[in-house]
């Protein structure tokens, strides 16, 4: 090194001891300018710009130092201060990190300690470092770490001067690795439960994730497969400072850990010799720790559970004693004690006789209690499974002992998969229990599932004698006698001694033996069996039974052996007085075979064996025939129910499950319940009922019968014919089938097959009732269907039929009276209805037949507005008597009483209803003021009846509406309380609003209504009256309709959109309407006057309207009918209101047939018109003027079309004078005079003409018609100053205002007219043009134009013209008609023969009628002929 770096050096160290930082970062720099790589001046100048804050260059010369001598520690030493100063703390561990394995490198001790000490510290932190950053520091101490051969040189601490070292903390944990070990223990289990919690919950919320408990376990598997706490519990256990106490509690916290592994390591796949590595560890440890009796109760039951054991003594006793002796608080020792007790086994060694103690004192139920109290709270033990299940089995608790075995083989199944391996003995254990309980919980139902598993355990263990017993039962179940008896005779042979099963089977195999017919020898063996069995105590119920079975041998070897049989039945009930069976036989003994019977005794031994055991089936059945002949219903169905227990009925099944495979023993216990069910309307369950049973006879008729009429009163009606049709199948000449079938057909709406089927019923069974009531209600449904769809005249038909039938039911038998009324009365009052009868005799003979009924009843409380008796004579409204006679058939109705206040309330809600129909008939006030009264009166008195009926609470609303409004709001507001979602509640209330003045409450109820049934067309008809209220004519004629667009439209909706849409088209500016405007409203009105042909307002508007579409003389025929009907009801009222209706009716007669060239009739309409209207008219109204002044002029007009011109020039003039003030009338008048004065013929009368229309011109220059007529004067005489005179003033307005004043374009027509005439075709192809350039849109304009521009040759410039023609989308088909003769034409001259002969043949197929369209289509034909 040169003595330049040296003194440079030096200067740079001694300016840094100086703190004269910039001096030592110069001569350190200038060192470097001479030798870069070298590492003091790079520290120098590091340490100076460190103290001069630039930390980056300091950062940069600490790292090229670094990087020339990486190992030497005072650049790391400074870069570590440097980090510290900016607390860039994961750096500055990192370095401190680097400075500890360089001083090891240096075997300095003390400065490793020291760094590494201050590096813990700074792990220490929680801000600056995470626990696992800790756990890895703190593993630098331990044993194994590659720094402990530098720090274990280290003496040892002092206690008693810790500050005697700076590395104090470091020598105690060097020399004493204990408590490093601890912490490290307990930072590795908080960050492993942290991981795993923070895992689960972050992959929880991924797509497709899996389950809870799946997810657990792989979080489990990942995080515990790379554990750090085996090797360090290990290393606890193996340290010699510890303690006992931390031993076993590091044992348990091992213990723990390594079941936690195994139990999520999956048994299969690669994982599967992992699983059975640590299963052999654990069970070292476990073994281990129970050899040793460590009080760990995971240990013991990991031990004890681990066990593949088929009964609990193979547990071993004295594990299972020990077990209870460490813990006697543990669940699992208090059920092994409980279990002990009850098995009579002792607890301990030295108290051999505790057990029998308990035993004599009778606390059997006291451990069985304990047993299932801690059974609760060990889900997941198989010892207690299994002891619960040898419990249940001893108890002959079957249910249970099923749930137990069911959840013990899960158990199994989920042990077997935690653990890696196989338990196939405690698997059996489980298996056979199940099965044995299978077959003797109510045989035969579970025996197909108990079979299956009978046969996988026989398969293992041929010899299995519970099994063996199992498959014997079944067989025997089956009638399969001889198998049966094979078996038990094998099981037999294979417990020859035996006095439990060894005994039964040879007791079982001699009743297969009797069974099979051979009664001597199965007597003879079951005598055997009872001489050993007799010898037997506490086998009381088993001698019952043998007893019971040589009896049946001996009554079924025939009479002469009966007595014997009586003797042993009765020997088994002194054996066991509860023993059911020998009941039955005793009462069947009493009942057949005594002489003479005791039916008393025989009754009570069924009721007693029945009593004790519901699977009796032959005694409830036997019972349940006697209570039915007694008619005692319900202990039928007591018995029906409990037979059905008694074998199983539907527990543990759904009802799908049920109907779909169970197949029942005793189906008359079935089909017993379906008809009690049935009968209390509860009809799934008697469905259900009715299907079990037909499981075991599918060809019982009266079954299916009750099946298909439980179907149909459930609504599905579907299943209800099938089944009903499967009844008819089986029994063609069942008519209740055919009935039934009829029923369901009517409640589906088929009611003309219902209709057929009643009387297919009623031919040869005329009289029956409910046939009868049947045809009468479904001619009813019909009528009311029929009359929905405007088929009125069928309608009718089917009312009439109704009442007909119902009248033929009431003559047949006073009985079903009430309903028969109520459907008579429904039916007529539906013919009341029809404004017009279609066959008014037949209805009237009806009537004659229902009032000759009532003749003998007054009818009381009406008899102010109904005149009494009724008399179809007196009557001249066919209609309105018919509406009488339902109101007394109603009030008959009520008068023969009710047996219930739900039908009673019925009928006095249809009498109100009625009399509130007869109120709106229009009868005088003093009457209708009556029937309201009345109508209140009986509607009130079904509310007392029914107040939950929100249809009457509506009623009475509707009667009150406008006379008592308080009372009307009550009724609503009551009637929404209890069907709030009403759609027609909600429309009346706003109705009543309305008419009350409150329009935005009616708004809210009419929104409420459209939300509720967007379909019901009144609501809308509702929001429509509000539109107008508040001034919205647009909308509320959108709203009209819209409303009567829909599928069940309201007549009074169709009228006022009508009147809307004719109103509409009478004052358009536009007189040019399309031609199709007032289609719709046509359409309405014609359903209207189909529903209310009296209405001559609405026959009136339909025929003004068919005037406007071109349907004269539909129109005539309207308007005729509304004069008829006018002329009746003046007749009657006289109302002036009336007679001015009927005046404008011939005044509009008389126009139409003007039109239609009846001049003759037309005349006398207009002169009937002037003989209504008075003569003088000084006081009348200006209406009265113009309808007289009309008149006048359409008989001039008449006078005018039939050449009396004098007479037509007396009416034009008169009609001058009455329409003095009306210049439209006026003017017509004066065009009219001045037309008839030109037809005279004379000079006179023509310059008489053209002085009239100057005058009316020079008074009213805007009465287009006579300038257009004063200009056509001027052109047929060729006065140019005339037709000048004429348009002079209406060609000099501008454009707008001229278009405005002549919207037909008169003018422009009579100027073209004038100029083709005057052979100037110049002007005229002018003045066309100068139309196209005002108005370019219009299509006839356009076409003028091209007519005259074809004219001149110019067949390209019409084509042009006429190509630019888009015809209005209102009236597009009627501009097209108009066009496309013209452009054929023009295209034939054109050249372009295809395309023009193609338009004229749909010119000719559009307007076939029309000359102009054949002969363009003859043009174009004769051109492609002539080409």
């Amino acid at each position: 090194m040169s003595a330049f770096v040296k003194n440079k050096l030096k200067a740079a160290r001694d300016a840094i001891n100086k703190k004269e930082y910039e001096k030592a970062k110069g001569a350190a720099t200038e060192v470097l300018e001479y030798e870069p790589g070298n590492y003091n001046a790079n520290v120098f100048l590091a340490l100076a710009l460190l103290n001069l804050g630039q930390t980056e260059q300091s950062e940069q010369a600490y790292r090229t130092a670094i990087a020339a001598s990486p190992e030497q520690v005072l650049a790391w030493q400074g870069l570590s201060r440097l980090y510290e100063q900016q607390k860039d703390w994961p750096k500055h561990a990192e370095v401190l990190q680097r400075l500890v394995d360089l001083f090891a490198k240096l075997n300095d001790a003390t400065k490793c300690a020291e760094t590494l000490q201050k590096f813990i510290e700074l792990r220490r932190d929680p801000e600056k470092s995470t626990q696992m950053q800790l756990a890895d520091a703190l593993a630098l101490l331990l044993p194994d770490s590659p720094l402990y051969p530098v720090l274990s040189t280290l003496s040892p601490p002092d206690p008693t001067n810790p500050d005697s070292t700076s590395t104090f903390a470091i020598q105690t944990a060097v020399h004493n690795s204990l408590p490093t070990l601890e912490e490290l223990v307990a930072l590795c289990e908080h960050e492993e439960e942290t991981t795993i919690d923070r895992e689960v919950a972050k992959r929880r919320t991924r797509l497709g994730a899996s389950g809870p408990e799946q997810l657990q376990r792989e979080v489990s598997r990942e995080v515990l497969a790379s554990s750090r706490l085996p090797n360090l519990y290990n290393e606890v256990l193996n340290h010699p400072n510890t303690s006992d106490e931390l031993r076993r509690s590091t044992e348990s916290r091992l213990l723990r850990h390594r079941q936690r592994y195994l139990y999520v390591l999956p048994a299969a796949g690669e994982a599967a010799a992992q699983k059975t590595k640590v299963a052999a560890e654990l069970e070292d440890l476990v073994n281990g720790m129970v050899l040793l009796g460590v009080q760990d109760d995971l240990a013991w039951s990991l031990f004890i559970e681990a066990k593949d054991a088929g009964s609990i003594d193979m547990y071993g006793l004295d594990i299972l004693r020990q077990l209870v002796e460490l813990f006697p608080s543990l669940s699992l020792a208090k059920l092994v004690k409980g279990y002990f007790g009850y098995m009579g086994v002792p607890v301990s060694e030295d108290d051999e006789d505790s057990a029998a103690v308990g035993q004599a004192a009778g606390q059997q139920d006291d451990f069985v209690d304990v047993v299932i109290d801690a059974f609760g709270r060990l889900p997941d033990s198989l010892l207690a499974h299994l002891a619960m299940e040898e419990i249940y089995q001893h108890e002959s608790d079957l249910e249970n002992a099923i749930k137990v075995a069911e959840s013990g083989l899960g158990l199994v199944k989920r042990t077997e998969q935690n653990n890696g391996k196989p338990m196939p003995k405690t698997k059996k254990a489980f298996n056979v229990s199940l099965a044995t309980s299978l077959v003797q919980y109510f045989p035969p139902k579970h025996h197909p599932r108990a079979l299956d598993m009978i046969t996988q355990v026989l398969v293992q263990d041929p010899d299995n004698v519970p099994c063996l017993m199992g498959r014997a039962y079944v067989l025997q179940h089956a009638r399969k006698w001889t198998e049966a008896g094979e078996l038990f005779e094998r099981v037999a042979q294979l417990l020859p001694d035996d006095l439990d099963q060894g005994l039964r089977a040879k007791e079982e195999q001699a009743w297969c033996r009797a069974m099979n017919h051979d009664l001597e020898g199965g007597a003879n063996a079951l005598q055997e069996v009872l001489a050993v069995l007799d010898a037997v105590e506490d086998r009381e119920d088993d001698q019952a039974r043998c007893w019971w079975r040589l009896g049946r041998c001996y009554w079924d070897m025939g009479d002469h052996s009966r007595e014997e049989a009586y003797r042993h039945f009765i020997t088994s009930l002194k054996r066991s007085p509860t023993f059911a069976p020998a009941f039955t036989s005793l009462g069947i003994y009493y009942s057949e075979f005594l002489s003479p019977a005791d039916p008393s005794r025989a009754s009570k031994c069924f009721q007693k064996a029945f009593e004790l055991d519901p699977r009796e089936a032959e005694a409830a059945r036997r019972l349940s025939e006697g209570f039915a002949e007694e008619r005692e219903w319900d202990l039928v169905e007591v018995v029906a129910r409990r037979t059905i227990d008694g074998e199983g009925g539907l527990a543990g099944r759904s009802d799908a499950v049920a109907s779909a495979r169970y197949l029942p023993i005793n189906a008359w216990a079935w089909k017993a319940v379906g008809v009690v069910e049935l009968n209390r309307q509860n009809y799934p369950p008697a469905i259900q009922a009715f299907q079990i049973a037909l499981r075991t006879d599918t060809d019982d008729q009266l079954s299916w019968l009750r099946l298909g009429e439980a179907y149909s009163k459930a609504g599905r009606y579907a299943a209800a014919v099938k089944a009903l049709e499967r009844a008819l199948e089986l029994k063609p000449d069942d008519w209740i089938c055919s009935y039934f079938i009829g029923e369901v057909q009517r409640q589906m709406g088929d009611y003309e097959g219902a209709i057929k089927a009643f009387a297919m019923v009623l031919d040869n069974h005329p009289d029956e009732l409910g046939v009868l009531l049947s045809l009468g209600q479904a001619h009813l449904d019909l009528g009311r269907s029929e009359f929905a769809t405007a088929y009125t005249t069928r309608a009718e038909g089917s009312f009439v039929s109704s009442v007909l039938v119902t009248l033929r039911l009431i003559d047949t038998s006073p009985g079903f009276r009430r309903v028969a009324w109520k459907t008579a009365a429904d039916a007529i009052y539906r013919l009341s209805q029809f404004p017009i009868l279609s066959d008014e005799d037949s209805v009237r003979e009806c009537l004659a037949r229902v009032v000759s009924l009532l003749s003998d009843y007054s009818v009381e409380g009406m008899s102010g507005f109904i005149s009494t008796p009724l008399s179809l004579d007196a009557s001249s409204d066919i209609s309105l008597f018919t509406l009488e006679v339902a109101i007394a058939a109603y009030d008959y109705r009520i008068s023969l009483g009710s047996l219930d206040n739900t039908t009673h309330a019925s009928a006095f809600f249809d009498l109100g209803a009625a009399l509130s129909a007869y109120i709106q008939r229009g009868i005088p006030e003093a009457k209708a003021e009556l029937a309201r009264q009345s109508a209140i009166s009986q509607l009130k008195e079904a509310l007392r009846l029914d107040p939950s009926n929100d249809r009457y609470w509506d009623a009475l609303a509707n009667v009150t509406f406008s006379s008592q409004p308080r009372t009307a709001q009550h009724a609503f507001i009551k009637a929404l309380e209890i069907a709030s979602k009403n759609v027609v509640t909600w429309t009346n209330l706003g109705l009543f609003y309305l008419h009350h003045g409150d329009v935005e409450l009616a708004n809210e109820a009419f929104y409420k209504a459209q939300t509720l049934d967007p379909d019901y067309a009144l609501a809308w008809v509702g929001q429509g009256l509000v539109a107008t209220a508040n001034g919205h004519e647009t909308e509320a004629t959108a709203l009209f309709e819209h409303a009567v667009g829909l599928s069940v439209p309201v007549p009074d909706a169709d009228l006022e959109y009508a009147r809307r849409l004719f109103r509409r088209s009478s004052t358009s500016t536009q007189l040019q309407l399309p031609a199709d405007a007032l289609v719709p409203a046509f359409f309405v009105l014609d359903r209207f006057c189909k529903k209310r042909p009296q209405d001559a307002s609405a026959l009136h508007l339909l025929g003004l309207v068919c005037e406007r579409i071109g349907h004269l003389e539909l129109a005539v025929e309207n308007i005729g009918r509304a004069i008829a009907l006018l002329e009746a009801a003046y007749e009657d009222t006289e109302d002036p209101a009336i007679e001015r209706q009927f005046t404008i009716a011939h005044s509009n007669m008389g126009r139409l047939r003007l039109a239609l060239g009846d001049y003759n009739s037309a005349l006398e309409s207009f002169q009937a018109t002037m003989g209504l209207l008075p003569e003088e008219l000084e006081s009348e109204t200006p209406t009265t003027r113009i309808l007289l002044a009309q008149a006048q002029f359409g008989s001039g007009l008449a006078q005018f079309k039939i050449g009396e011109l004098a007479e037509a020039l007396t009416l034009f003039e008169a009609a001058l004078s009455t329409a003095s003030d009306d210049a439209v009338v006026r003017g017509h008048a004066i065009v009219m005079l001045a037309q008839t004065l030109w037809a005279l013929g004379t000079e006179e009368g023509r310059e008489s003409a053209k002085t009239q229309l100057l005058q009316s011109i020079e008074s009213d220059p805007d009465n287009l018609t006579a300038i257009n007529t004063l200009a056509g004067m001027g052109i047929l005489t060729d006065d140019d100053s005339l037709v000048d005179a004429a348009l002079s003033e209406i060609l000099s307005l501008p454009i707008d205002h001229r278009l405005a004043r002549d919207p037909g374009r008169d003018v422009t027509y009579l100027l073209i007219q004038h100029h083709l005439a005057q052979g100037d075709a110049t002007r005229a192809l002018s003045v066309a043009q100068t139309a196209v350039f005002a108005e370019p849109s219009r299509a006839d304009a356009r076409r003028e134009l091209a007519a005259l521009t074809l004219q001149q040759g110019a067949s390209g410039a019409a084509r042009a013209v006429i190509a630019g023609s888009a015809p209005a989308r209102e009236d597009g088909m009627a501009q097209l008609r108009e066009s496309l003769a013209l452009h054929a034409t023009v295209l034939c001259r054109d050249g372009s023969g295809a395309e023009a002969r193609r338009l004229a043949q749909k010119a000719v197929m559009l307007s076939p009628w029309r000359l102009r369209e054949w002969q363009a289509l003859g043009y174009c034909a004769e051109r492609r002929a002539l080409s």
